[in-house]
Parts: C-alpha cells; sequence; structure tokens
C-alpha cells in the first residue's frame, strides 16, 4: 500500500501539496454535483430555453467579471487565506440555498442569485488555489502534481459527481447542494493544514496599484508567444463551446431523448475520456510537438460539435463525449504546465487570470448566442453554430498555433 501511495503521490511533493490534493479532490467533486444538479435545478423551475441558458451564464460570467482582480488579490496577499475565505463565503450561500429549498420558498431568481454569488466565491478560491501548486512543488515535478490534480478533476468532476449529483436530485432538491456544503467545508479544514514555505508568503499591503498590477498581468501575456496563443486559443474556441454547452441539458433531453441520470452519464462519459487522455498523455506528448497536438485537438473540437449537431442516437453521442474528454484533459494538463513553468511566480495570480478571463468571455458570449440560437431554431442549432464558428477559426489560427511549442 505504502508503494502505490509512493507511487501515486510521491513524497517528494510534501505534505503541504498532499493537503492541497486532498482538498481539491473533495471540492471537485462537490462542484462535480453541483454542475449537474444546478442546471437540472433551473429546468425544474422553468422551460424557457433562454432562462436555462442563464444558468450557464451565472457560471461563466463572474470570472470574467471577477477574474482579473482576484489574480491581483492572490499575487498581492495571503493566498491560503484567500481560498479559506472564498470557501467559506461558498459555504453560506449553499447553506442559504439549501434552507430557500428546504422551505419552498425557492424561485428562480433566487436560484440564479444563489447560483451567482456561488460562482463569485469560486473565483477567488480557483485563482488562489492554483498559484499554491508551484509555490510549494519544484518546477520539474508540476507535471507530476498537475496531472494528480487533473486526474481528482476528470475522476471527481466529471467522472463521479455528475451522476451523484443528478441521483440526490431526483431523491429531493435540496440533496445535492447539502452534500456540496458538507464537501466545501471539509476542503476549507484540509487548506487551513497548508503551511507555506517562509520565502514564498506574500508581503501582504498594497502593491503600486490595482491598474499598474492588472497592466503588468496582461504585459507579460502577451509578450510571451507560448501563453499568448494559448490565451488566444481558449478565447475563440471557448466561444463555440460555449454556445453548445450551455443548452446541454436540453440537448441531452430533447434531441436524445434521455432524463435527468441521462444527462449525469453524457457527463461522465467526458470524465471516463478524460482518465483515457491521463494515461495516454505521457506517451502522446512525447511523439507530438505541442504544437501539432493543439492542433489535433481543435480538430477533435471542431468535429464533436458536428457529431452532435447530426446524431439523435445516445450511444453515438456518448462515444462523442468520450473522445471529447480526452482531448480536453490532454488540452488542458499542457496548458496549465506550460503557464506554471514559464510564468514568474510573483505573476502567477495575475497571468492565471487573464487565462480565466479568455476562457470566460468565450463562454459568456457563446451562451447568449446558444440560448438566443435554442429558442429561434431548436436544441442542435447552436452545435451547428459551434461548428461552423470552430472550422473558421482552426483555418485562421492554424499558422499561429505552432507558436505553442516554445523551449522552456
Amino acid at each position: 500500500m505504502i508503494a502505490v501511495v509512493e507511487r501515486v503521490l510521491p513524497a517528494r511533493l510534501g505534505t503541504g501539496f498532499r493537503w492541497l490534493l486532498a482538498s481539491s479532490w473533495l471540492t471537485n467533486l462537490g462542484d462535480g454535483v453541483a454542475a449537474a444538479a444546478g442546471p437540472l435545478l433551473i429546468a425544474t423551475l422553468t422551460r424557457d430555453p433562454l432562462m436555462i441558458s442563464l444558468s450557464a451564464l451565472v457560471s461563466w460570467a463572474p470570472p470574467l467579471l471577477f477574474g482579473l482582480y482576484a489574480g491581483v488579490l492572490s499575487d498581492r496577499y495571503d493566498r491560503r487565506r484567500i481560498v479559506l475565505v472564498a470557501n467559506a463565503v461558498r459555504a453560506v450561500v449553499l447553506a442559504v440555498l439549501v434552507v430557500l429549498m428546504m422551505t419552498g420558498t425557492v424561485s428562480v431568481v433566487t436560484a440564479l442569485a444563489a447560483l451567482t454569488l456561488r460562482a463569485v466565491a469560486e473565483v477567488f478560491a480557483d485563482n488562489a488555489t492554483a498559484t499554491l501548486t508551484p509555490m510549494m512543488v519544484d518546477r520539474d515535478d508540476l507535471v507530476v502534481a498537475n496531472a494528480r490534480l487533473g486526474t481528482g478533476f476528470i475522476t471527481l468532476n466529471q467522472l463521479a459527481g455528475p451522476p451523484i449529483g443528478a441521483a440526490l436530485f431526483g431523491l429531493g432538491l435540496t440533496w445535492p447542494f447539502a452534500s456540496q456544503l458538507l464537501l466545501v467545508l471539509a476542503g476549507i479544514v484540509l487548506v487551513s493544514r497548508i503551511t507555506l514555505p517562509p520565502r514564498d508568503q506574500p508581503a501582504g499591503g498594497r502593491g503600486p496599484g490595482t491598474v499598474r498590477e492588472l497592466v503588468a498581468g496582461f504585459s507579460w501575456t502577451f509578450r510571451h508567444a507560448a501563453v499568448r496563443t494559448l490565451a488566444l486559443t481558449i478565447l475563440i474556441f471557448n466561444f463555440t463551446f460555449g454556445a453548445a454547452w450551455s443548452v446541454l441539458v436540453l440537448y441531452t433531453q430533447e434531441q436524445l431523448g434521455l432524463g435527468a441520470i441521462g444527462f449525469g452519464l453524457m457527463t461522465t462519459l467526458s470524465g471516463i475520456g478524460g482518465l483515457v487522455g491521463t494515461a495516454l498523455y505521457g506517451t502522446i506528448t512525447r511523439r507530438l510537438s505541442l504544437g501539432a497536438l493543439m492542433r489535433i485537438g481543435l480538430i477533435i473540437e471542431t468535429l464533436t460539435h458536428l457529431g452532435l449537431a447530426l446524431t439523435h442516437s445516445p450511444w453515438v453521442a456518448g462515444a462523442i463525449f468520450l473522445a471529447f474528454g480526452a482531448h480536453a484533459f490532454i488540452w488542458g494538463t499542457t496548458s496549465v504546465t506550460v503557464r506554471q513553468r514559464a510564468v514568474p511566480r510573483e505573476l502567477q495570480g495575475r497571468v492565471g487570470s487573464v487565462n480565466t478571463v479568455c476562457v470566460y468571455a468565450g463562454l459568456v458570449v457563446g451562451s447568449l448566442i446558444g440560448g438566443v440560437l435554442a429558442t429561434r431554431f431548436g436544441v442542435a442549432a447552436p452545435f451547428w453554430f459551434a461548428f461552423a464558428g470552430s472550422a473558421v477559426f482552426v483555418v485562421l489560427l492554424w499558422r499561429q498555433l505552432m507558436h505553442i511549442a516554445h523551449d522552456d
């Protein structure tokens, strides 16, 4: 058993990282539960496609609005304390939502408000959490550390969480949100056990000013070819991805003919694909350049939208979700490792927040378009839009993608 633990989680990563990993795994499980339960809650309260797409929007808009400021705070103050405070706020919001549902006073407006506040707190928690790994783990071990964090995200957030959330939702509206509340509280306890190295403790107090700090983060990002290309690509492709995925709960119900459990299972298949990507990641990156890997990944994403637009078969859709999950893990792990290795430690929060803004700017705009298209033309329309847009962007970005293959 000790040998297995050492192989999966080497002692050289440190005790602090083990506490961080345990907290990440638990909170990721809670987020996976909520990923299925949130849209299902809104879909229970209303059948308006535009309102349902707002359940995706309220999850994606806060990182866009608050991500940059979260990065400034992470680089300016004690990052561990930010994680603790943000998760405490998240726990309070979840507790209030549970009470509203138990008393039968929850409405579409109050549910969307609670989901929004929860997402805002999560922005600050996630940004600060992402900066803790390079503070505790040596640069050469970042690939291992990020792979372990990524495995937890795949297995718990995407694989186990959604079907558990859907199943708990079937038992009662409050069960999935109460479960996430308990998992967030457990995560708070685990992060409180972390002690950061003294030399890495933030100095605290005000820096040169929020605007100047933000400008420094943007300037560094857009001067570095690899990190700039990552940010540009994720912005463009989340624009199309957001349009399709914002109505995914309706797509699985109306085009695939699945219920709440089926919606969770489709997301779970993406998680299984992520595990496949985890197993193959080392072999793939040894044989392919990062530029080639990025090109192949974006072709897979483009064809994913086409396949889902065409099919009415849950079996075909399941196979597509499986392939997409492998692509998503490989893409995500590569981008995080490239960014952490390239970015100076004092800029990790801000450069990470620039990437976050690019992620969610695409998702927010895309979700609004997806809601409108689904309302007027049916649930397949956002997937056709995503396919056409992705195909155009692949052609336009084809040469630029090779900038990702930089020399550390």
